[in-house]
Order: structure tokens, then sequence, then C-alpha cells
């Protein structure tokens, strides 16, 4: 319908979670690419996920598997009832990343906090150092859901195909290869720069207003369509590391109602170090 998101149950406004601090019901996590911040001031009662030691394998890269992240869903008090409410910082990177793994392991109400930590901070609400403990619950995740997940063979094998497209929702300067990762984070992660062929670059910022909130239904649609990222498509984003294509898939999906989405989140670190695989600039 126009001028309404798909699915505006995926994420709510900072005033919706000021009003539900105290909700046994409602569960509130940040994620940040900082990890430091969290421990500087959070939204009273948020538990605080570290990205690079909480939901990433410490010795092989690949997300955890599905044993940690019911224990660490079982550490937060989380139950399959609860609504688990994500922000971050860098509106929403990392808080993308987490949610995108919540519903790859089947968690029914994951919801993003619409501007993430940057609008909470802006509106003058509360923050706290306090680190909170809850009573801990034997959480039962479901089996990876493969349709949301794009892995480098199945990305290889869609090259050319005119019913998929590839989004590369990085910066101008990475898809081109002249940089391997933004320009205010180390260059470090692949062997060569350049892009997957074929693939249309629509960075991941411009959906998001000044204020780290989610343009309008028709801004997103004319942004992404207008690229040939239809909703027909078999649709598949990539970034760096996974996470600003997080972002991205969540916006195709959750907010335009894109059925075909996919998250290649071995993104540019392992296409661009693997050998014998396609690369442009």
């Amino acid at each position: 319908m126009a001028g309404s998101y798909a699915h505006p149950e995926a994420f709510v406004e900072t005033a919706w979670v000021a009003e539900h601090l105290s909700d046994p019901k409602v569960r509130i996590i940040e994620v940040d690419v900082d990890t430091a911040a969290y421990d500087t001031g959070h939204i009273p009662g948020a538990i605080g996920w570290n990205w690079h030691t909480d939901l990433s394998d410490r010795v092989r890269r690949d997300l955890i598997p599905k044993a940690e992240l019911e224990h660490l869903l079982g550490q937060a008090g989380v139950t399959a009832d609860t609504t688990v409410v994500l922000y971050g910082d860098n509106n929403n990177w990392f808080a993308a990343w987490a949610f995108w793994q919540l519903k790859l392991y089947g968690h029914r109400d994951a919801r993003l906090m619409n501007g993430g930590r940057k609008k909470w901070a802006a509106e003058n609400r509360s923050l706290d150092t306090v680190v909170p403990s809850y009573a801990a619950t034997s959480y039962h995740a479901k089996d990876p859901d493969s349709s949301i997940r794009a892995l480098r063979d199945q990305v290889l094998a869609s090259i050319g195909r005119s019913d998929t497209v590839l989004v590369d929702v990085r910066g101008p300067k990475e898809y081109s290869g002249e940089l391997l990762a933004p320009e205010n984070l180390p260059q470090e992660g692949a062997q060569r720069g350049g892009h997957i062929p074929g693939a249309v670059n629509i960075p991941w910022g411009l959906a998001v207003r000044d204020d780290g909130t989610f343009k309008s239904p028709e801004e997103l649609a004319t942004l992404y369509q207008s690229k040939g990222v239809t909703p027909d498509k078999n649709v598949t984003a990539y970034c760096r590391i996974g996470e600003r294509s997080s972002h991205t898939w969540f916006v195709l999906k959750y907010l335009l109602g894109y059925e075909k989405v996919r998250n290649y989140d071995g993104s540019w670190t392992e296409w661009g170090s693997l050998v014998g695989v396609p690369i442009e600039k």
C-alpha cells in the first residue's frame, strides 16, 4: 500500500523503547561497531553484545553456531516469545547484522530501533552505565534458514543471470577498487579491490536520513528500483564483512517487502581473496 512499509512491525521508534524499558516481555540489546561504546552509556536495561566475540565464530570465519546463539540469548533472559529490540551506532550497522542472525536462527519477534544509538542520544534520552543481569533461560533456536543467506558458490553461479541482481552496498571508492575498506576503518581484509561482476552500487547509507531513521517507502522504492533492484528479482546484498549489507537486506525485505533477498556475509573480504573468481573495477 502506498505510503506504508511492508512490515512496520520489524522496527520500533525510540519513544516506543522508552515506554517499554521495564517491560519483562521486551529485551533491548545494543551491538556497536565501536565495541567500547556500550560501556560509556547505554539504554537502561540494555544488554551489550560484542559483534566480534559474541556474534562471530572465534576460530574460523563464520557466524556463531546454533548452540552458541542459544547460550547468548539464554544468558540475556530471552525466550521464544521475547520481543528483542536491537540498536547500535553507525545507524544500526551491527544491530542489523545481529537482527539478521536472529532471523537466520528463527527468532520470531526481533526488531530494530529506528535511528539507533544516534537518535536516542540526540533526543537526550537517559543513558546508564549499569550492566544489567537477567535470570537465565533455556533458549531453543531453529536450524539456520538458508533462504536468507548467500554463500560464495551461490553468488558465483548467479553472475550474469537475468533473474538475479547483486547489490554492492559499500562506498563508491570501495566499489571501484580504490579502497578495500571504508575510509575511517583499517585497509585490511581482501587481497584485491573492485566488485563482483554486474553488481550495482547502492551505498547502504542512502536508505537513511541524516538522523539515521529510514527514508519513506516511496524514497526507498525509487532508490533501488531505479538501479534495477526490483521485487521480481533474486537479490543478494554484500559489503565488506556483511554488516552493512545486513542493513540493506533489512530495508529490502522488511521495509519494501522483497521476498527473494539474501545477505552474502562473506562479502568482499572473502570474494576479494578467492583464487580464480572474476572481479570488475
